[in-house]
């Protein structure tokens, strides 16, 4: 039996109504409720990564079966980071280093069609070329178009249906091999002197792209990626300003400049003229967007150079920011800076969730929430930018590093509370024994503990501390690798999330340079990071568990019409290495959780999650929305990253797994193709 498609004319209508209302402008948590659609790469504008679809239960988990899966290695995809949409009965999707665009039936997990850009230098530079993410998508005049941003910093637009190059969009690029039509440049519309061909010259800076577009109505707004903070040593780069094009013909309409020039909103904040030579603050993270009030919501990055800020004094807007522009001129509506003078690597990870929620005493509200790698979530208005709850300033310690001058305060969120650890001190680190207490002390004699903002320390500092303990560091509390997902039915939000503390140094900027090769600037920093062998790893625990107490890793329910907390849950179960470690014998530990974080999906009657057993063996679990109960779990075909999808095809749901250089299909018995072709 067809579970959902007894009528494939009704399917059809029910597609081109919610196409229609997206053309129109819906609200953002509306436009998902089709589950034969999965329009961005978080399922729907708000990044909910929710589906309505209810084929499968709780009593038919366990059928689960690998339905087909698409092999991305001949175009040597390898990260995973990419989640594929469904609209119009074809997924869609990039894979690989070349971010190759592929159209794929949802039926048969076969190839329909793909499209690659030509090779450049500026492309192979990109140290985020395999991260795409996924892609952008539109109707024009009835027509698909799919549009990628590809690590060369180009904007293509394709049609949905045949991968050719969109006929009048864009302009002919002048490089030997690209289209003569579909492609637009957005070095162009940054305004820097450039090579077609090799880019930006590294000594101004470097831009590429990690995210797909998103399109909100008529308008392709276009983010952007940098060279990672953690590989730098000089100080100039350039913006990542964010570029606004015309869907149908990928006319340049605006620029929204994330370093405030002279006379914009912000400019005082970036003191000693550092607005002319500091770069970074980009759009790595995706975007979401709000179509019914033409609002796109901007997660940013911190500015040039992660951990030492010395050369660019002030509070640095709109780094480490959440930023709601009129997607019509680009306009800001609203902002708010999460990290005054970022220098932790605490850069905004994922897209923003929208919900529309019931809040007690206030009624609706439209809301916005960004998860961070800090494991507050901030909430606010997202039509006025006022938060949901105070967020209020509090005093921070100081800097001890010479020439480096932090903000005195920082922005402490009132409500949600802390999904993870925030900061450490003794009390936080592991006691299962004294001994095991005793241990962890010691491994950190050497280290400076301290609060969720410790700043960085440098070699030979007067402390005679090797480094600064920064907790979470910059993998997190939340992480780009496991978005936040939210049942809009609800308004609870699901964050997955693990204890992960970096070491921070800095060495002199000359030592530091040596370290990265070809990297951009020309000016040296004062100050940089040590590098991956002194920096951003903690000390071990001699017993070889983790400093610090379990769980290690978890996903917490937030209702986020109240704020408040609905459950915790460790994720997967505690790792052989732990459960049978000689130091911990006999101690009941419980389920410490893997440590790692873990992609999610909601649906009509579950969230879905995916870890792993004890032993290692891949899991997939399905989790009461309600309890935080598991109420079925089976073992996987592989590791799931990054994200998870959930829609109907055909009448039957589907779980798509990112897993690594492949896409993993399941469903119940009757969904997988036959031999024969037929269904």
């Amino acid at each position: 039996m067809r579970l959902l498609s007894s009528n494939s004319k009704t399917r059809s209508i029910l597609r081109g109504m919610t196409l229609g209302a997206i053309a129109l402008g819906v609200s953002a948590t509306a436009a998902a409720q089709n589950p034969e659609e999965w329009f961005t790469l978080g399922g729907d504008f708000a990044h909910t990564r929710y589906s309505p679809a209810d084929e499968i239960t709780a009593e038919n988990f366990a059928d689960l079966e690998v339905a087909w899966e698409w092999d991305g290695a001949s175009f040597k995809a390898i990260s995973g980071r990419s989640t594929p949409s469904l609209i119009d009965g074809k997924l869609f999707t990039v894979a690989g280093n070349k971010r190759y665009v592929i159209a794929i039936d949802p039926k048969t997990g076969e190839t329909i069609w793909s499209y690659r850009e030509p090779d450049t230098p500026r492309a192979e530079y990109s140290m985020r070329a395999d991260y795409g993410k996924g892609v952008g998508y539109a109707r024009i005049d009835g027509r698909g178009v799919v549009y990628i941003v590809s690590p060369g910093f180009f904007l293509t637009a394709l049609d949905a249906d045949t991968g050719v190059p969109i006929e009048g969009f864009g302009q002919p690029v002048p490089i030997d091999g690209f289209p003569k039509t579909g492609v637009v440049d957005l070095l162009a519309d940054l305004g820097h002197p450039y090579d077609p061909y090799e880019g930006l010259p590294l000594e101004t800076g470097y831009i590429t792209s990690s995210s797909p577009p998103i399109v909100v109505n008529d308008t392709v707004v276009v983010g952007n990626s940098a060279e990672q903070g953690y590989h730098q040593s000089r100080v100039e780069n350039v913006p990542g300003d964010i570029l606004g094009y015309d869907a149908r013909t990928g006319a340049f309409k605006w620029k929204f400049n994330v370093i405030p020039k002279p006379g914009e909103y912000g400019h005082e904040t970036w003191e000693n003229d550092a607005w002319e030579w500091t770069g970074d603050v980009s759009s790595w993270a995706p975007l979401s967007a709000d179509p019914e009030n033409n609002l796109v919501y901007i997660p940013t990055n911190s500015a040039t150079i992660d951990y030492y800020g010395g050369f660019r004094p002030g509070d640095n807007l709109y780094g480490a920011a959440l930023i709601a522009l009129d997607t019509r001129t680009g306009e800001r509506k609203w902002h708010f800076q999460m990290v005054k003078h970022e220098i932790w690597n605490f850069d905004n990870p994922t897209a923003p969730v929208l919900l529309d929620l019931d809040m007690p005493g206030r009624g609706k509200v439209p809301a916005v929430a960004q998860i961070t790698k800090q494991a507050w979530v901030y909430a606010f208005n997202r039509i006025t930018g006022e938060p949901l709850w105070p967020i209020i300033d509090k005093p921070v310690p100081p800097s001890i590093v010479p020439g480096e001058v932090l903000s005195p305060t920082q922005p402490h969120v009132t409500k949600p509370a802390p999904y993870d650890m925030q900061g450490i001190t003794v009390d936080d680190l592991a006691d299962f024994t004294p001994e095991i207490r005793q241990q962890a002390i010691d491994a950190l004699a050497d280290y400076q503990m301290g609060p969720l903002f410790n700043p960085p320390i440098h070699a030979g500092n007067d402390t005679g501390k090797f480094a600064a303990m920064n907790c979470p560091g910059g993998a997190g509390g939340a992480n780009i690798t496991a978005p936040a997902v939210a049942d809009p039915e609800t308004g609870k939000l699901y964050v997955s999330s693990h204890k992960a503390c970096f070491a921070l140094r800095l060495i002199p900027g000359e030592e530091a340079d040596l370290l990265y090769p070809n990297t951009t600037g020309v000016t040296l920093s004062d100050w940089a990071n040590a590098g991956p062998g002194a920096t951003s790893r903690p000390p071990r625990h001699p017993a070889g568990i983790p400093l610090w107490k379990p769980p290690y890793s978890r996903i917490t329910a937030i209702d986020m019409n109240t704020g408040d907390h609905s459950w915790m849950i460790p994720t997967g179960e505690t790792p052989n290495r732990i459960k049978n470690n000689p130091a911990l014998a006999g101690i009941d530990i419980g389920n410490t959780g893997t440590g790692a974080l873990v992609p999610m999906v909601v649906t009509k009657n579950m969230l879905v999650y995916s870890d792993a057993a004890s032993d290692g063996t891949p899991m997939l679990y399905a989790i009461n929305k309600e309890t935080g109960e598991i109420m079925e779990q089976i073992e996987a075909p592989g590791r799931s990253s990054y994200g998870m999808s959930s829609w109907v095809h055909d009448g039957h749901q589907y779980i798509i797994l990112q897993t690594g250089s492949t896409l993993t299909a399941m469903a119940l018995p009757g969904a997988k193709a036959q031999s024969s072709g037929g269904h």
